[in-house]
């Protein structure tokens, strides 16, 4: 099984959430071995995708350098991620992702759309070796050892349209696509109220979030899963672990998990190298990947 790039560059517009401007993201193909570059063409910056880059995780993934951030890139990733694609350069002319309609659903038929190929060197994957704990009162995200991939989330909230809902992914591209990358962020109608008084979330609507008052949701047109907001948290979840820098054979859990615990879930992974190894795919260890992301 070998590294991957998108065939032909492409680009989509739209709506950033915070600034609420339109942004242009075109996503271009890069050789083996350079992993995933983000790259601000309005000030000519630069920004690897490494944990070391990420500068605030409060309210989306946000990464930076030299002063120059990229918002919002977690729904993004997680298409990416799910593809399996090893490299690619991600080009945006504004200081965060577009929301597109809060899911990752635009990203992946722009990925259908730029088509992947495999390149000349074998693809590289981190098996997780030991089980890897990031807790925080009743919250905690995890990994741990297994042959497979899969992600397991559960969430709880005081609201009579939620309150507790759990969600396992046994992971392949296929079943990402079905039951996952149409699952949209969500809010609290006093959360978006707060946010925008803030000069912040300026670009949120209807279009792309589930948003709730104290009792219901407010969009006309309900939600795409009874279950959608557990469904979502597993994709921000796919989007912030692939600041590993490669797709990982292993479990990963949480409750209540945020992009905070996740960042701190991959530093954990990374700083000890008993946690992990490095496994090249070739030979006989590709076969139920290359199914995977088939």
């Amino acid at each position: 099984m070998y590294q991957t790039t998108i065939i032909k560059p492409v680009e989509l517009v739209g709506i950033g959430l915070h600034k609420g401007s339109p942004v242009t993201l075109r996503l271009e193909p890069l050789e083996s071995n350079s992993g995933i570059l983000f790259y601000r063409s309005d000030v000519d910056v630069a920004i690897p995708l490494i944990p070391a880059n990420v500068v605030d995780t409060k309210m989306a993934t946000v990464i930076g350098k030299d002063g120059y951030l990229i918002s919002t890139i977690e729904h993004m990733l997680s298409a990416v991620y799910a593809y399996g694609i090893d490299n690619l350069k991600v080009i945006v002319n504004a200081d965060e992702i577009p929301v597109m309609d809060g899911s990752s659903a635009s990203f992946c038929m722009l990925l259908d759309e730029a088509g992947i190929k495999q390149l000349d060197i074998p693809k590289k994957v981190i098996r997780i070796k030991k089980e890897i704990e990031i807790k925080e009162g009743d919250k905690y995200v995890k990994l741990s050892p297994s042959k497979d991939l899969r992600y397991g989330f559960t969430i709880k909230f005081p609201h009579p349209v939620i309150n507790k809902q759990e969600y396992v992914l046994e992971f392949t591209k296929e079943s990402y696509k079905k039951e996952i990358s149409r699952a949209r962020t969500f809010g609290f109608l006093h959360e978006v109220q707060y946010l925008r008084s803030k000069g912040l979330a300026l670009g949120g609507s209807l279009e792309n979030a589930v948003v709730l008052d104290d009792k219901k949701i407010l969009n006309p047109e309900g939600l795409r899963f009874s279950d959608e907001f557990v469904r979502h948290k597993i994709l921000d979840a796919i989007g912030d672990m692939s600041l590993i820098g490669m797709n990982f054979i292993g479990n990963y859990e949480a409750l209540a998990g945020s992009h905070d615990l996740n960042h701190k879930l991959t530093l954990e992974l990374l700083k000890d190298s008993h946690n992990y190894e490095v496994i090249e795919l070739v030979g006989e260890k590709t076969k139920e990947l290359e199914k995977a992301y088939a």
